[in-house]
């Protein structure tokens, strides 16, 4: 028995990080377009707002939960206002992230510790505080957004790549401690994206030679990923796709 397309994830709930732009946008508006319930997470309320109105103007359901995930705070509110709301978590998309790339020697201690919490830590503590409901479940989808510097190196971003790293390892690992309760871990690894992460990069040269570098390519957009984390959970439970890296084609180096 199949079930119809745009209804795979009819009855499930997903968290989606960073949710106000670009990734976390696109694929918060995939996810609804196939059925599942959406809480929108990020630190800016009012492009929240207009995305879950945009979903609800097409018969999706939208919760909007502002977060920031270097809160502890935030995050068990955004926890306890999903299950208050709907009573269960099948799909966390921990999205949120930032790349303030800079070389080591130029790099203040602030931006190598929001970096880390951003990407890694707050990915971590978020999960941590998701899994227990998975567990009692016995189901859920967890997908973390690593990138393709997780895997390959790049100058002037040490302390992103070790973060990304992290991701995939912490991935890697989760799925050794949760898979015999039935849930599913993905490791998403973009290479170049067309979205505002650009402008995170505090150091205008640094900035611009990145601009210039995506722009000798045709560029992902946030949609291309956002289809990749749709197909990858509306997979039978059988399948766990562990791991994607996507790239432009002609992104032949990280």
């Amino acid at each position: 028995m199949t079930t119809e397309f745009g209804s795979e994830l009819d009855g499930q709930v997903a968290i989606v990080t960073g949710a106000s732009s670009g990734i976390g946008s696109a694929t918060a508006e995939s996810l609804a377009s196939r059925g599942a319930s959406v809480v929108l997470a990020a630190r800016r309320e009012g492009e929240l707002e207009e995305l879950a109105a945009t979903i609800e103007d097409t018969d999706g359901d939208a919760l909007v939960v502002p977060t920031d995930v270097t809160n502890d705070d935030d995050i068990d509110n955004l926890v306890e206002a999903t299950l208050d709301e709907y009573g269960r978590i099948d799909i966390l998309v921990n999205n949120a992230g930032l790349m303030p790339l800079a070389h080591i020697a130029e790099a203040d201690r602030e931006t190598l510790q929001t970096t880390i919490d951003v990407n890694l830590t707050g990915l971590i503590k978020l999960t941590h505080a998701v899994v227990p409901t998975m567990m009692e479940q016995e189901s859920g989808h967890i997908v973390n957004l690593s990138s393709v510097v997780g895997r390959f190196l790049q100058a002037n971003s040490s302390h992103y790549n070790a973060a990304k790293a992290g991701v995939k390892m912490f991935g890697d690992s989760l799925r050794l401690d949760v898979a015999e309760a039935g849930i599913r871990v993905a490791t998403i690894e973009p290479g170049a994206v067309d979205t505002e992460l650009l402008e995170h990069i505090p150091d205008d040269e640094v900035q611009q030679n990145v601009k210039d570098y995506v722009g000798t390519m045709d560029a992902l957009a946030p949609e291309d990923i956002a289809r990749t984390i749709t197909f990858v959970v509306t997979q039978p439970q059988r399948v766990d796709i562990n791991e994607v890296l996507i790239r432009p084609l002609d992104q032949v180096q990280p």
